[in-house]
């Protein structure tokens, strides 16, 4: 009887290292997108900006549009931890202090001006804009959960499903009225930062209203 063959071959990713990977495609994918045109950009070109092969690229993404989904989805998960920890009788505005003024993106999210430049392409690109309005999509539920855990209430409440349908809408009309304004010049950049927080901040104190 033979002894049995040890596995031969790359050993498999962690799920780390894939995360990573996806966040690398996506931003390459944004600053091509950016640079000349979501239809002038393959995934050849994608794939050659973080050293993978094209193949590599569509294994973890079905088209070149939703490469830039982890980007969103980032952002998402930065606003859902918010909602988890924010303290119940805290005041809105205190908790938005601590969260906003956390680093350069919000709270550990992607770059602020890299998303900005993503949402300003969503408004003539269809199919970014289908991968932002799926990213909001799949938001709520976890807005939901977030909101329930908070106020002790099962996900299912309706209560708990209206908050987080009014904080989905307030956030997503937050983001576009900021970025579909246009990218600001170089010089300009300290006070564009100071007028999306402040944006950011009416949009979530007029979807917490009643929220304790």
């Amino acid at each position: 009887m033979t002894a049995a063959r040890g596995r031969t071959g790359r050993p498999p990713l962690t799920e780390a290292r894939r995360t990573e990977i996806r966040r690398g495609i996506a931003r390459a994918a944004v600053d091509l997108f950016v640079t000349q045109g979501v239809a002038s950009t393959t995934g050849e070109q994608i794939g050659r900006a973080v050293g993978l092969s094209a193949r590599t690229v569509w294994r973890y993404f079905p088209s070149k549009e939703s490469c830039v989904g982890p980007l969103f989805s980032e952002g998402i998960d930065t606003i859902t931890a918010f909602l988890r920890e924010w303290p119940s009788g805290q005041p809105l505005e205190q908790a938005l202090d601590r969260w906003l003024t956390a680093g350069p993106g919000i709270a550990g999210g992607p770059d602020r001006a890299t998303v900005g430049a993503l949402v300003r392409l969503t408004r003539t690109e269809p199919g970014l804009r289908a991968v932002w309005l799926q990213a909001y999509d799949e938001a709520e539920p976890a807005f939901a959960r977030a909101l329930a855990e908070r106020a002790g209430l099962p996900a299912g409440d309706l209560r708990v499903t209206i908050r987080a349908a009014m904080f989905n809408a307030a956030l997503r009309a937050a983001v576009e009225h900021h970025a579909w304004r246009g990218a600001p010049a170089e010089g300009e950049r300290t006070a564009t930062e100071a007028e999306l927080e402040a944006t950011l901040r009416q949009a979530l104190a007029v979807a917490a209203e009643g929220v304790r």
